[in-house]
């Protein structure tokens, strides 16, 4: 043996007695102290090993499951609790913000496109139909596409017809009602003289003359106004078009960008809110255009002027529920009182009324179904926050995008596996 092996041979035997001394010391039991004396600074006394139990002393902190160190332990678990839920919700809140700061300078190509996904819920069906009749793809599309606009350039066309035919009638029924007005103000409880009244005219007058040019303003910004809408309606044109043609594909590209473990719940939910936007804006229609024609019947009985535009006006505020059926009523009963006095205008507000209470109670619940329902609060509170984010389109768009997204959250959050698709491949293990 050489002495280099020599030396490898002592240096194993050294690390192996080693070895042996650390675990016989591991496994030997821990000796008990005797008896504690009495530590003082001359004398700290023994230290107990840390099997042992010193008495007289305080019990440790118990460290929860949730604590990262001892000094988390000191939190109570209500405040640790409160605190996460305090972090999370501003982040959330800040994400919130971030995003509607980021929509509201691209509203003018995200509100085209909102628009035209409801367009292209509407509008469906109508394709499909033209598909099962062996019509390509691009030619059904554009039938049922040139055949909508058509529909809303003709109806637009009627109302604007109608409205100008019927303004001197109006203006002359509209100057007798303020004449009314006038008499009412002198005889009735409030007796204002005639001097009160010139007074109120006057500053009426003397406030429209300050804010002439606020008013100017306002009007040399129509151009621009002019052009975005323009802008937003060509981009609803072919954002419908390609929505209702390339639709499937679209959505299977965006849902191909997720993770693998995402694809399948997302999808599900996609499709789902899919199914639940198309449910909603149908039922939305089918209502709007009953409760138009319930309150055209009582105008056109009572020969109220403008009878075809306030009926269409009716069929659009009913989009925006509860509010916009309302206030389009409301409008209606107010022609009628200019123009037939506060009997007609009585019987047609009563009739308003009465549509929208059979509305509410009977039409929506039966058409709409449980699967679109939502809380009248949460309808209320999405379309004021519409209106201050988007005006009237932001007050149209805001019911559906709640009933889409409360539709996509119960699939996500549901436990449940996705039906397997009829074109999927399942490839299944093989034995070895």
């Amino acid at each position: 043996m050489s002495r280099f092996e020599r030396v490898r041979e002592r240096l194993r035997r050294a690390y192996e007695s080693g070895r042996d001394s650390v675990r016989s010391r591991r496994t030997r039991p821990a000796e008990l102290p005797v008896e504690a004396e009495v530590a003082s600074p001359t004398s700290p006394g023994p230290v107990a090993p840390p099997a042992a139990t010193v008495v007289g002393a305080p019990p440790p902190t118990e460290v929860h499951a949730s604590t990262v160190s001892r000094d988390d332990a000191d939190v109570p678990h209500a405040l640790r609790i409160a605190a996460a839920w305090s972090w999370r919700l501003i982040v959330v809140g800040v994400v919130f913000w971030a995003l509607i700061r980021v929509v509201g300078q691209v509203r003018i190509v995200v509100i085209p496109l909102a628009v035209s996904l409801l367009f292209a819920a509407l509008l469906a069906p109508a394709v499909g139909w033209l598909l099962r009749l062996r019509l390509p793809r691009s030619a059904a599309t554009a039938v049922v596409l040139v055949g909508g606009l058509a529909a809303v350039v003709a109806t637009l066309t009627l109302v604007v017809s109608e409205f100008i035919k019927g303004v001197p009638e109006l203006s002359a029924n509209a100057t007798e009602g303020v004449r009314q007005i006038q008499d009412w103000l002198r005889n009735g409880p409030l007796h204002l003289s005639d001097t009160q009244l010139n007074r109120y005219i006057d500053e009426g007058t003397r406030w429209i003359n300050e804010n002439t040019s606020s008013l100017t303003s306002g009007a040399l910004s129509t151009a621009a106004t002019v052009a975005e809408l323009l802008t937003g309606m060509l981009l609803v044109v072919f954002a419908t078009f390609f929505f209702l043609r390339d639709g499937n594909r679209i959505w299977r590209f965006l849902v191909r960008l997720l993770p693998v473990a995402a694809r399948w719940k997302v999808d599900d939910a996609g499709r789902a809110s899919w199914e639940t936007l198309g449910a909603y804006v149908r039922a939305t229609v089918l209502v709007a255009f009953i409760d138009a024609v319930g309150i055209g019947i009582f105008l056109v009985a009572f020969d109220v002027p403008f009878a075809f535009p306030l009926i269409a006006l009716v069929f659009l505020g009913a989009f925006i529920p509860i509010v916009g059926a309302t206030l389009s009523g409301a409008v209606a009963a107010l022609v009628a009182l200019v123009d037939s006095g506060l009997v007609t205008a009585l019987i047609i507000l009563a009739a308003v009324i009465g549509v929208q209470q059979v509305e509410g109670n009977i039409l929506q619940p039966l058409i709409m179904g449980r699967a679109v329902a939502i809380h009248p609060l949460a309808v209320v509170i999405g379309v004021a926050a519409g209106v201050v984010l988007a005006g009237i389109t932001g007050a149209v768009i805001a019911v559906p995008l709640i009933a889409v997204i409360n539709t996509a959250v119960r699939r996500l959050a549901a436990r449940r596996v996705p039906d397997t698709p009829p074109d999927a491949v399942v490839v299944t293990p093989q034995a070895p």
